[in-house]
């Protein structure tokens, strides 16, 4: 395998390492499944709540979904084409297609070895209960009979496959029936599928509280009607999922709104990547779906219980309030709170003029700050005009909504909506025609970028002239994920910041190519060379002070010409701590490579978002939040924001976040050089990092907003 040279100069000697791609680079793919081995964890962990427990089985599942349609999909092309180097690591795309249907394979039992045999018999104590057909009481099987022949039998469409009859279109990750069928006269055998319909329960209320039965197994049980005349030899769930990875050409677009919608049917017809099915299914019957589907025996994945666990997730809303995480306590940010007081004469804007302030969600209310921030600019008769990004919002926005009534009202507003945002394209589309509707300026993104960054711009006219006011996050503009994610916000009315933030949104809706961003880092123009520098800086000060210090919490690192840096600081004797939650490429802890980098994941209740960068710089400490991961896509090819937090109390605000975070010894997992995790131990009252952030119950609660 060819070598990689990392060259280093501690004490001003220059060295040379030469090291292979494998000893450099932790595999991209094999750590996002470590990634959500992590994620199964909290479903097996005893101190997890029984009814979170359910719940973190319904993410697993549904991240191998997005995996497979993302990840997996791109490798099988590539496997076909007879790429033999996939990336950074070395390692060919076969290869890693054969380890990640082993590591799944393995994950897959797991999961509903947790299920089957520890979370749904304890449920079941508690008078939870999922039910299979054979469980059911007289009446419950009564009620279930009533059930189908009034709801279910009217709507379902059994398709035969025979010469006359093809095998029928699959829906991307949608459930069917696979049936093997016979008839007494001849014995000839035939086929059909059955789609579950995905307008109904997928988990179907029985007479008594508390107690469902799958949609499938009802269908399963009621065939005969589906198929009179003919003997049910056997049926059984089975799913696909679709290759989501596919190709554009921005480049040849006369328009990218109807090039993503073209994408969009495309990826209905895409390749399968992977069939799910029932473990109990016949080899008759899945050599015929294999067939059908024209499969290799690596793309099919047998699975005991259930398929399509995600949909566990619409069961845990029920009333178990002590098998669940104490209700989150959310306030409103001290400095916003005197809002709340009716004969207040200040407004959000007066406070933000009063100097920089952080908001750290979902400790501290989104509602409460973001959006009345954005609410009070739509309605505000000095405000001229908000220009805004969007990449993922929720259904019913409210943030769509007061940028519709700003518009309204007079203000020019002017909102990039990325319609290119993996699995939301379809729900972005309808917000861009909700926003044209209202008169608001649209714009969609830019060829060959995606637009990631997180920021709302509000022009106002105060008394002593314009005045920008600003507000830089790292997460999305979405009321839901608001309560979910940990994230954090700027708001700010530095000139410097805002006249770079009115630079970047005519890059984005004009043809500007501004680059002399004074505070702000900008993908793809400044952000990779900026973190470079200020890498290289701490190896220079470390040389003569030994004081180097860096300390960065994203998402995801992988970006290989920023691990290559860093283990350059590493080698310089520069400490260096991570916090990376998802997938890690970087190698920590090898001798003569990276042993002064140490790199953590937190898992938990929350998921970990915010990005946070701190450079000791000699003592002159600098601090940076925004979107951007330390990724090739976000330095290359995602318009991205970075902004420095310059308060000195901001600073230490988020130094006691990275602190908690480095300390927390409940929900943090150590990253080892061969890229396993080791989860810390703890004592049985420590509440985790996530736990001690929340507000104690005596603190000023958000309002309800109306």
């Amino acid at each position: 395998m060819a070598g990689q040279i990392v060259e280093t100069e501690p004490g001003g000697a220059k060295e040379a390492v030469e090291r292979s791609t494998e000893e450099l680079f932790i595999n991209r793919e094999i750590s996002w499944l470590e990634f959500n081995w992590r994620v199964l964890h909290e479903a097996l962990d005893e101190r997890t709540p029984l009814m979170e427990r359910l719940k973190f089985i319904a993410i697993v599942d549904s991240n191998l979904d997005e995996f497979f349609m993302k990840r997996v999909g791109g490798l099988k092309r590539q496997a076909a084409a007879g790429v033999q180097v996939h990336n950074a690591d070395g390692r060919s795309p076969q290869s890693l297609l054969n380890e990640i249907r082993r590591v799944v394979l393995r994950m897959v039992d797991e999961e509903r070895r947790c299920l089957l045999d520890v979370l749904l018999p304890r449920l079941r104590r508690l008078g939870f209960n999922l039910q299979t057909y054979d469980q059911l009481s007289s009446k419950d099987r009564q009620y279930v009979v009533d059930y189908f022949r009034r709801w279910i039998f009217p709507v379902l469409t059994p398709l035969g496959v025979d010469p006359g009859h093809p095998f029928p279109f699959l829906s991307n990750l949608s459930l069917s029936l696979a049936v093997r069928l016979t008839t007494e006269e001849d014995g000839y055998e035939r086929f059909a599928r059955v789609k579950i319909p995905s307008n109904l329960p997928r988990w179907v209320p029985l007479t008594t509280p508390m107690q469902w039965i799958p949609i499938e197994q009802i269908i399963q049980n009621h065939l005969e009607d589906l198929f009179p005349g003919m003997i049910v030899n056997e049926a059984h769930p089975f799913r696909i999922t679709r290759n989501a990875e596919l190709e554009r050409n921005e480049e040849e677009a006369d328009d990218l709104l109807d090039l993503i919608a073209e994408e969009l049917r495309h990826r209905r017809f895409a390749p399968t990547v992977r069939l799910e099915v029932a473990q109990q299914m016949s080899p008759t019957l899945l050599g015929w779906l294999q067939s059908a589907l024209s499969l290799e025996d690596e793309d099919i994945y047998p699975v005991p219980g259930p398929l399509k666990l995600s949909d566990l997730m619409e069961l845990t809303s029920v009333s178990l309030p002590e098998q669940k995480y104490a209700p989150a306590v959310i306030v409103t940010h001290p400095r916003l709170r005197e809002l709340d007081n009716e004969d207040t004469e200040k407004d959000i804007f007066q406070i933000i003029r009063e100097g920089d302030f952080l908001v750290h969600h979902p400790y501290q209310s989104f509602q409460t700050s973001v959006l009345k921030f954005l609410e009070a600019a739509a309605d505000d008769p000095k405000t001229l005009a908000i220009k805004q990004t969007l990449y993922r919002t929720a259904k019913n926005s409210p943030i769509v909504q007061a940028l519709v009534r700003a518009s309204n009202n007079g203000k020019q507003v002017a909102v990039l909506v990325e319609i290119k945002a993996r699995f939301d394209e379809a729900n972005n589309i309808e917000w861009v025609k909700v926003l044209e509707n209202a008169g608001v300026h649209v714009t969609y993104g830019l060829v060959g970028l995606k637009t990631h960054s997180k920021i709302i711009l509000v022009v106002r006219e105060d008394d002593d002239g314009l005045r920008s006011y600003c507000h830089i996050g790292t997460g999305n503009y979405h009321t839901d994920t608001a309560r979910l994610y940990t994230d954090l916000g700027l708001f700010t009315c530095n000139p410097e910041i805002g006249q770079d933030v009115v630079h970047l949104f005519n890059y984005l809706t004009g043809h500007s190519r501004f680059k002399d961003y004074k505070r702000l880092l900008v993908a793809p123009v400044n952000m990779r060379e900026r973190f470079i520098e200020m890498i290289d800086r701490e190896i220079a000060t470390h040389s003569t002070r030994k004081q180097g210090h860096i300390i960065a919490k994203m998402n995801s690192l992988e970006d290989t010409s920023i691990i290559k840096r860093l283990y350059r600081a590493s080698q310089a004797g520069v400490r260096i701590d991570l916090i990376v939650r998802g997938f890690c490429c970087l190698r920590p802890g090898v001798p003569g490579l990276s042993e002064n980098i140490h790199i953590t994941s937190i898992i938990g209740r929350f998921l970990e978002h915010a990005r946070i960068f701190y450079f000791r710089n000699g003592g002159k400490e600098e601090y940076y939040i925004g979107s951007a991961d330390w990724m090739h896509r976000n330095l290359d090819y995602r318009v991205e924001a970075v902004t420095p937090v310059l308060r000195g109390d901001l600073q230490r605000q988020l130094r006691q976040i990275l602190d908690s975070n480095l300390r927390d010894q409940r929900q943090t997992w150590d990253l080892q050089p061969d890229g396993s995790y080791v989860q810390r131990t703890c004592a049985a009252d420590d509440p985790g990092v996530q736990a001690a952030l929340m507000a104690p119950p005596t603190a000023v609660v958000k309002k309800r907003h109306k």
